[in-house]
């Protein structure tokens, strides 16, 4: 749809108004062909868990990026679902952009060890790394799609089981996903 929504708390916020100033100078000069909406990001929030369709992009900065991007992810079943991506701007020498990928959940101390963490956002982030920094996009689909073929084979770790669904730990959820991606090759 070619729509990008910005957020912000202009309204309680300097850091806010100054976002919002940016977001609009940058759209006109660059992006003028995109269309741009900005919402106030507790309002954006309470949209995003009622109708999340009518979003393509949200841009925002970190602190509202952290809560929204939570709120994403209980979307998909589980924050060990999605990754993501802190784009810089574009090295006009390089054509690239310093970025850092990351799962949304972060690093969760709490069950780091014990075979239960799913390694799909994990994997994802190295597919959009492939992507995005490297211009590996073939090999990022591939990525993607052995990730789809092994939850499409009902493969689950305990974060996102549902009925009839074969549980998996970390470890056999990376070799499934490996094994689908060898597969793929053959």
């Amino acid at each position: 749809r070619n729509k990008v929504t910005s957020s912000e708390k202009h309204n309680v916020m300097r850091s806010g108004v100054l976002w919002k100033e940016v977001v609009t100078a940058v759209h006109a000069k660059d992006y003028a062909d995109v269309e741009l909406e900005h919402h106030l990001a507790d309002s954006l929030a309470m949209q995003l868990v009622r109708w999340p369709k009518q979003y393509d992009v949200i841009v925002t900065d970190n602190l509202f990026g952290d809560i929204l991007s939570d709120i994403a992810a209980m979307l998909t079943g589980s924050l060990g679902m999605l990754p993501s991506a802190s784009l810089g701007a574009l090295d006009e020498q390089t054509g690239r952009r310093a970025a850092l990928y990351e799962p949304v959940h972060g690093s969760a101390p709490d069950i780091a060890g014990r075979g239960i963490a799913n390694p799909i956002a994990m994997i994802g982030s190295l597919a959009m790394a492939l992507r995005y920094s490297f211009g590996m996009g073939p090999v990022a689909d591939r990525i993607e799609a052995a990730i789809s073929g092994v939850l499409a084979s009902g493969k689950r770790t305990s974060d996102i089981r549902t009925a009839g669904s074969t549980l998996v730990g970390t470890e056999e959820m990376g070799e499934a996903i490996i094994a689908e991606l060898d597969a793929a090759k053959a």
